[in-house]
Formats: structure tokens, C-alpha cells, sequence
């Protein structure tokens, strides 16, 4: 009978760096949520050494390093989870996207980008752009985009979706506290979503962001959806658009054959961040 790692007690979890970081990753997959100094406790190893484990299971992909511990990858798909923990999901992968969604950029253009950590690879691939006009709902955008990059940044107003570190509320800027609303039109608008199907379209967990996220659409000349393969087939609770209100598709892989038939039929370019 296998063992697993909850019928492991005392100096029987002992084990050589190859089977402890095995039932390491076991024990984290079974908990969700681990601390390194459980961890530590747990195995009766130094907190250093748990520490390098996770650095390195986090590197090989096993689970998601965190501030103090670490995350199952299988317990991350959930709405109010962190963004500074949904960031380090496939990461090297929505770097690439970020990057060839950049592309879609140019110098003096007006931007609309969306809350999604997809999106948020920008404040880093961006970082050739000037004289950008920016309107964002992502405050986490806001604070590390280069000042460099923008000649005027926007941050709509709203409810804090602090899990997100976001604002949900109206796409529209007063030209003064008790002002009327400003009409706005972008150039482009880059929206990162949760799940892309064919039969849903584009969609997300929250209905209040889904709504926030179709205006932005509603207010660009292109738009742009940025969407790593893992939301390939995934339906969420909120219809953001059908698959033909989007003027591209950023992604890392191929669909699906019959979501790329889908695309093709609605006339959605699709634009691949190849290795």
C-alpha cells in the first residue's frame, strides 16, 4: 500500500533531498496551503533547506511559490485568489504574450488595459513605448509602469477588489470632481480574461468585472484578448463578449481545433507567443 504523506509522522519522514522534495510536493498538493515553518517542522529539516524545495519545485512547476510558504497549483483557479499568487502562474507564458501584445502598441497611441495578470506583463513590455495616454482599472499597472512610457495615466474610479488589486466600477473619467462624463475612444484596448470558450465566448468570475470589461471593448478601435492556453475550453460565471468581439487573440499555443475554426469563422486574428 502506497503511503501518503499524512501517514508519515516523526523520524520516518526523513528522506534523501530526492524523496523528501517528492513528499514535500505530495504534502502541499494534499494541503492547498503550506508555511515554511510548518514545512520545516514537519519534516525536521532547516527552514533554509524548505526554502531552496520550494524554490526549486516552484521552478520545475509543482506549485507556486509564495511569501512564506507556498500554493497547490490544483487549489490556485479560484476567484479571490491573490494576484501576486495568480501572477506566478504560468508566468514565463504570459510574458511571452505580454510581449507580442505589446506589438499592438504604438508610440502616441491611447491604451485600455484590464485588471487580468495576463495584462499585467505589459508595465514590463511596454517599457519601449512613449508618450502613451493609459486608462486602466489595475492599480497594481499603475504603480510599476514607468512614468517613461506614458504621457498621461488614468485609473477608473470604483469598488477595490483588493484579491485583484483592481477597481470595478464605471469606465468613465469626470473632467472634474462633480463633472460631467468624459467620453472616451482608444486606439486599443488589451484585456486579459479568465476563459475563453465557443460557446461562452470570453468570460470571467465576476459579473460587475465582466460588464467593466466589455465597455472597455465597447470604447477601443481594436481590442485584443490576452489569454494563455490553460483558458482554453474553461467557462466561467460571466460572459464578458462572444469570440467575435475581439479583433485578436494574444495567446501562447494553438487552440483547440474547433475553437480555432471558431475564431477563424468570426474573424478573430490569432496571434501566438511561440517559444
Amino acid at each position: 500500500m502506497t503511503t501518503t504523506p499524512t501517514q508519515v509522522s516523526g523520524s520516518s519522514l526523513r528522506r534523501l533531498p530526492a524523496g523528501r522534495k517528492a513528499e514535500l510536493a505530495a504534502f502541499v498538493a494534499q494541503t492547498g496551503e503550506v508555511t515554511v515553518a510548518d514545512l520545516a517542522d514537519r519534516f525536521e529539516v532547516s527552514t533554509d533547506t524548505i526554502r531552496r524545495d520550494l524554490d526549486s519545485l516552484d521552478a520545475e512547476g509543482v506549485l507556486v511559490r509564495t511569501h512564506g510558504g507556498a500554493v497547490s497549483i490544483d487549489a490556485i483557479p479560484k476567484p479571490d485568489t491573490g494576484v501576486d499568487v495568480r501572477v506566478r502562474l504560468q508566468a514565463e507564458n504570459k510574458e511571452r504574450i505580454g510581449v507580442l501584445a505589446a506589438t499592438l502598441v504604438h508610440d502616441d497611441d491611447a491604451v485600455i488595459v484590464n485588471a487580468g495578470t495576463t495584462a499585467l506583463t505589459l508595465t514590463r513590455t511596454l517599457s519601449e513605448r512613449r508618450n502613451l495616454t493609459i486608462a486602466t482599472n489595475n492599480l497594481r499597472l499603475a504603480a510599476e509602469l514607468s512614468p517613461a512610457v506614458y504621457r498621461d495615466l488614468y485609473v477608473f474610479g470604483g469598488n477595490l477588489r483588493h484579491s485583484a488589486q483592481a477597481t470595478v466600477g464605471p469606465v468613465r473619467i469626470p473632467a472634474t470632481a462633480d463633472g460631467p462624463e468624459i467620453d472616451i475612444r482608444c486606439d486599443v484596448a488589451l484585456i486579459g480574461v479568465g476563459a475563453v470558450s465557443v460557446e461562452s465566448g470570453y468570460s470571467t468570475s465576476n459579473v460587475a468585472e465582466a460588464s467593466m470589461m466589455s465597455d472597455m471593448m465597447d470604447r477601443a478601435d481594436k481590442v485584443a484578448i490576452l489569454a494563455d492556453q490553460s483558458k482554453f475550453g474553461r467557462r466561467l460565471f460571466a460572459t464578458i463578449a462572444g469570440l467575435g468581439r475581439a479583433d485578436y487573440l494574444v495567446t501562447d499555443a494553438e487552440p483547440p481545433t474547433e475553437l480555432r475554426q471558431a475564431l477563424d469563422s468570426e474573424g478573430v486574428e490569432l496571434m501566438i507567443a511561440r517559444r
